[in-house]
């Protein structure tokens, strides 16, 4: 089962993952608050090389399996032509409607 994407409750999540499953740089950039972090399975990663690497030259693709925390965290079916699919958790912190951090790993 999987949970629509246009139906996520948080709407910086909703244009987040929208974006990146169109491979819409602009759009990633545009939901990103400025000087926002991540980190991959525990270790925090340059956002922009991490994007460039994992979602924009790889085709990465998120289908959403559940979400929790008011739509901030979600536990997604994650693929890209680098690494294949696997399940992954995602946790997103937002303010003024940017995420200005976001966590992932395998679920």
């Amino acid at each position: 089962m999987t949970v629509p994407v246009d139906q996520l409750a948080d709407p910086a999540v909703r244009d987040f993952v929208t974006a990146l499953n169109g491979g819409d740089r602009s759009g990633l950039h545009r939901v990103l608050a400025p000087g926002a972090t991540m980190s991959d399975d525990g270790s925090d990663r340059n956002l922009q090389e991490w994007l460039e690497r994992e979602v924009l030259s790889s085709g990465g693709h998120m289908d959403v399996e559940s979400e929790s925390d008011d739509g901030r965290t979600l536990i997604a079916r994650y693929r890209n032509d680098t690494w294949g699919e696997m399940r992954t958790r995602w946790r997103f912190t937002v303010a003024e409607g940017k995420v200005t951090r976001f966590e992932t790993g395998q679920a």
